[in-house]
């Protein structure tokens, strides 16, 4: 059984602080437990971190939630700080509570899930499948490698599926009125006429200028700003799977093994080749099935079947060829049609065969038989998994064999003549990563670690994913140092211009604004201002050639009256001012939005019903429901912190 990096680390931290007998002993003493019987995070303190009718929701489950969730902030390159991690402390144990109520809910009101339902969904799964066939093998292996098992994953897709289950009941059951789905169509179709005034912020910025004076203070007013990067070098080895796989060997005997063992995996079907005239019902029933009596007896009689076929089938797919229907499986030609090919003999004629097109004269001319696929054709399928399995264990021994040598190791390059691993280097790694790891938070973390960075100890094994581990040392650190004011004299310029830019940007959108509201005429008003463009434009609410911010603030605003336009500003995407004017307005007219895209909005607005729907049934369960939240672990740091 795999050790958890946090119970590595814990061990690791151990050793480096105690040697000798009693190390060994306190090793062994915390080890074994962890082996034989994992962590149990309920060691630290019995409790849970809330109870929802009576079922708890045990600390170690909100701990790994909390922390999944951390982790999704850190692999988007952001540092949550202290006083957030409370408010995402409580967002997750909200969410498991919601998870509880409604897990609670769909099992006291008999949802239930069938294992086929489960298998089924699992074996759909394109991360289990290989060549679109579900692999037992792999699937064990992707769970194994997650640190999965087997049994927890299915429960948890069981789970998974009876919510589903629900929601898609309560979406089924919500509806939409005609009026309702009227007043959508005319806010989706609505378009309002406006005058945009678009200050140009850059072309502002271009204008002004700027002083010695000016970049000095600037620079003076910032001493904790322009500061160049922390720089750090390395030393490291890397354990690739991909790498181990193309250079594994396998053998002829190999490949045959693996596949006599794999039985049914490559089973195909019985596969028939048949050619068939098509003649019509037509107005006259009676008449097509005496024409197909008449045909099928000259075939009978020794006429050549692809003539008649070219002569009087309908069916213009086939007529050309003879009828060829080509090879197809009987799970290609369900109904009476493939009833009949799929019980007739080599050389067979059938008909009339009455199906609902019209009258068939069918004619078998060759049947492939099921069985294993041949191996020439699977060979290349069976070499790659067989180099995955053998690169999965080598992946594995290495990073036993890496772990068993960081043991003692004081130097990294003795570490991986050791182990039998390439040792390599990597220079200019920041806080914001660097090649050859490029932004993985796991090894920016693990390098500006202080025992790694400043002590410049060997790192744990740092997995950067499922395929690849790494253990460094820094060899090299350059500290952040602030750059000169020469370095960063253009820099300046180019802040101080955009921030002043933004200010006049600022300072005529809102004389614009005030001019607009004293009843002034925009493009007038906007005469006296250089870098402003005016459009007039008739904007609706899916309109995409539009500014989203322009359109947005357009929208939000309320309809123009009369003889008074609205009026308002925003910024724009770019960063631009704008100041606009909506002067008149036009509801959607349901009749002129294409049918697809009305559809698609009944849909939209069905969705939304349907969750909202949702959102209160969940929302009357936890009003209902008995909860007691453990505010004690909710003010408390995270245990993995």
């Amino acid at each position: 059984m795999r050790l958890r990096q946090d119970t590595i680390t814990m061990l690791q931290d151990i050793r480096n602080r105690f040697t000798g007998g009693f190390a060994i002993f306190i090793l062994v003493l915390i080890g074994v437990p962890f082996m034989f019987f994992g962590i149990n995070y309920d060691f630290i303190g019995q409790g849970y971190a809330a109870k929802v009718d009576g079922q708890e929701i045990s600390i170690g489950v909100f701990e790994n939630a909390y922390r999944d969730e951390l982790n999704r902030y850190t692999e988007q390159g952001v540092d949550v700080p202290d006083e957030f991690r409370t408010v995402i402390r409580e967002g997750v144990l909200d969410r498991l509570i919601r998870q509880t109520l409604v897990e609670n809910y769909v099992h006291s009101s008999g949802f239930r899930i069938s294992d086929k339902l489960v298998t089924d969904m699992i074996q759909r799964n394109p991360n289990f499948q290989v060549d679109g066939s579900f692999s037992k093998d792999l699937y064990y292996q992707q769970l194994d490698m997650s640190a999965v098992d087997p049994s927890r994953y299915e429960a948890s897709q069981r789970v998974g599926l009876r919510r589903s289950q629900l929601e898609r009941g309560v979406a089924a059951s919500a509806f939409v009125t005609p009026s309702e789905y009227r007043r959508y169509l005319n806010l989706y179709g609505e378009q309002r006429e406006v005058t945009v005034a678009q200050i140009n912020v850059a072309g502002l910025a271009d204008t002004i200028e700027i002083s010695d004076a000016d970049i000095t203070s600037y620079y003076d007013e910032r001493p904790a700003g322009f500061m160049s990067s922390e720089v750090v070098g390395l030393s490291y080895v890397e354990i690739r799977r991909d790498d181990l796989g193309a250079r594994a060997v396998v053998t002829e005997e190999e490949i045959l093994l693996f596949y006599e063992e794999s039985g049914s995996r490559y089973e195909q079907e019985e596969r028939r080749q048949a050619r068939h005239i098509l003649i019509p019902f037509g107005d006259d029933e009676v008449a097509a099935e005496a024409q197909t009596v008449e045909l099928a007896a000259r075939i009978r009689a020794g006429e050549p079947f692809e003539d008649l076929a070219r002569q009087h089938s309908k069916d213009g797919g086939t007529a050309e060829k003879g009828g060829d229907l080509s090879l197809l499986l009987q799970t290609q030609l369900s109904g009476v049609l493939g009833d009949t090919i799929f019980s007739m003999e080599v050389g067979d004629v059938a008909g009339p065969v009455k199906s609902d097109f019209g009258f068939h004269i069918i004619r078998l001319d060759a049947v492939e038989s099921g069985g294993s696929l041949p191996l020439e054709q699977v060979r290349a399928q069976l070499i790659d998994e067989l180099r995955s399995r053998k690169a999965l264990n080598v992946f594995d021994d290495l990073v036993r064999s890496l772990s068993d040598a960081l043991f003692d190791a004081d130097d990294i390059q003795a570490m991986a003549e050791t182990v039998g691993i390439e040792l390599k280097t990597a220079t200019g790694f920041e806080r914001t990563g660097g090649e050859p790891f490029g932004t993985n938070q796991a090894i920016i973390d693990a390098v500006f670690d202080g025992r790694n960075l400043e002590e410049r100890e060997i790192s744990d094994i740092i997995e950067l994913d499922a395929n690849r581990s790494v253990v460094f040392q820094v060899t090299n650190y350059s500290a952040a140092e602030r750059k000169s004011m020469d370095e960063v004299r253009d820099e300046i310029v180019a802040d101080m211009r955009a921030e002043r830019g933004a200010i006049m940007a600022s300072e005529q959108a809102a004389q614009l604004e005030t001019a607009l509201l004293a009843g002034e005429n925009l493009t007038v008003a906007a005469t006296v201002f250089d870098n402003v463009t005016i459009n007039h434009l008739m904007i609706g609410r899916q309109d995409s050639e539009i500014d989203p911010a322009v359109r947005a603030a357009v929208f939000q605003a309320r309809k123009p009256q009369a003889e008074i336009p609205r009026v308002g500003t925003t910024i724009t995407q770019d960063g631009n001012y704008a100041v606009f004017s909506i002067t008149a307005y036009a509801p959607g007219r349901p009749e002129s939005i294409p049918l697809a895209e009305r559809d698609a909005a009944k849909l939209r607005l069905g969705g939304q019903s349907g969750n909202a729907d949702f959102a209160a049934l969940v929302s009357e369960l936890r009003r209902n429901g008995e909860i007691l939240k453990s505010e004690d672990i909710l003010a408390q740091r995270s245990l993995f912190e």
